[in-house]
Order: C-alpha cells, then structure tokens, then sequence
C-alpha cells in the first residue's frame, strides 16, 4: 500500500515539475517578444578640419548626433570669426563660440554660413532641411499634418531627440530626456543679431537651422527645444541670429 502511494506520488510530482518549467520557459519567451531591445545604428563622420562626429540612422537616415563645429568651409576658406558682437553684425557667413564657453556643445553660425555655395557640411552630407526634419519628428510619433503646423508641436517627440539625462539638459520637475532615438539633442542656446546671447542659455535651450526658407517671409526655418518643454517650435528667423547645425548624409 506505502509503495504504491509513493509511487503515485512520484509520479505525479515529476509531471507537475515538468509542466512548470515549461510553463516558465514559455513565459520568458513571450516576454522578450513583448519588450524587445532596441539597437541604434551608430557612426561617425570627419569634416574638413579633422574633427570627427557621432553619426546615427534614424528610420532610414543617416544624421549627426552632434553639434557642427568647423571652422573651415569646403573650399578651404575660413569662415568668419564672429565672437565680438562688432564682427556678429556683419552681413558675412560666421560662427561664435557661446559666451566664449569651452563647454559648449558645437558652434553657433548665421543664416549666411549655413546657406554659403563653400560648403559648410562634412562631405558627402549636407545641412538638415525643413522636410528632413519634419521626417525626424514623425519617426518619433509626431503626426504629418502637426509637423506641418507652426509654433509649439508634438507631445513628448523632444523628449525623444534629447540627449539623456542631465549630459545636456537641466532638469525640469520630472521632465528628463530619454534620447530613445539616438539623436541627443544637445541645448546649445542661441545668438541674438545685436550679439547678445540667448538666456537662460547653455542646457536650457537649443535652436538649430535648416536650409529651408519660410515661403512667406523668405527666412530661413529652424527648430527649438527648451528644457521646460517635451514639445518640439517650428518657425522662421531673420539673418543674423545664431543658430547650432546638424547634418544629413546624402
């Protein structure tokens, strides 16, 4: 009677042991289908002057995921040092350090630098245009007809661009950047056309051009990005102000 209970028993306990860990094996497997590893692409690129970029591809394109900051056209000519709020005014292609800080993340250049025939994109690559950009922004949710519009755009797309954590950011109550594309967007600030640089400045705003013109006021578009904000500004700015650069592979 003992021996036959036991081996009922035995029996039992090793079918009930088998059908756990099959049971566990199954729900591991739907857990990685569920939440899969995302893997960015990653490069690099090296413009005239040797200095070499972090690249990224992005639903198919192939981007800087850093701030311009040659000095040198294509053509071997240098551009225009624009660090003196005389030298800034000048109708010329320039560019300028943010407050002469080391720590800023790329240069600033006018609207004549970005739209010069010389050639200030590494080559083979070109500045972003406005259709460029608006791709990037759908890649990360943003609707088409929203990215067409003006002004304040999106939801939580900026979020998304920015680099993560506090490598280029301030914190803002619990706005923290994510960067799940890859793009980090870095808050480079801006320059104003009197020579004036953007306040509250470094890891609190970030502008970058685009070579597209406004159809209406003829200016060129850009983007902005502010650290209180996972919204992503479209719209228009005059000649003189400065802006960071980021590029497209061709």
């Amino acid at each position: 009677m003992e021996t036959t209970f036991m081996n009922y028993f035995k029996k039992y306990f090793y079918l009930f042991l088998l059908l756990f860990v099959i049971t566990i094996g199954f729900t591991a497997c739907d857990d990685d289908e569920v939440t899969p590893v995302i893997v960015n692409e990653t490069g690099s690129v090296t413009d005239i002057e040797g200095n070499v970029y972090k690249t990224v591809k992005i639903n198919g394109k192939w981007w800087m995921a850093e701030n311009l900051k040659v000095k040198t056209f294509n053509d071997g000519t240098s551009i225009n040092n624009g660090q003196t709020d005389f030298s800034w005014k000048d109708s010329l292609p320039a560019y300028c350090l943010y407050n002469n800080l080391g720590t800023a993340p790329g240069l600033l250049y006018n609207s004549y630098a970005v739209l010069s025939a010389k050639g200030l994109a590494p080559q083979g690559w070109h500045i972003a245009t406005d259709e460029e950009w608006k791709a990037l922004e759908q890649s990360q949710g943003m609707s088409a007809a929203t990215a067409n519009s003006f002004g304040w755009r999106g939801s939580d797309e900026a979020q998304k661009l920015k680099i993560e954590g506090a490598k280029g950011w301030v914190r803002y109550l619990d706005l923290w950047p994510t960067n799940e594309s890859g793009f980090s967007a870095s808050a480079g600030s801006c320059r104003l056309p009197n020579g004036v640089f953007g306040d509250p400045g470094l890891m609190h705003t970030g502008f970058w051009w685009t070579t597209t013109a406004d159809n209406v006021s003829g200016e060129l578009l850009y983007r902005y990005m502010d650290y209180k904000k996972t919204s992503i500004l479209r719209s228009h700015s005059e000649n003189g102000y400065g802006f960071s650069v980021r590029c497209v592979k061709d």
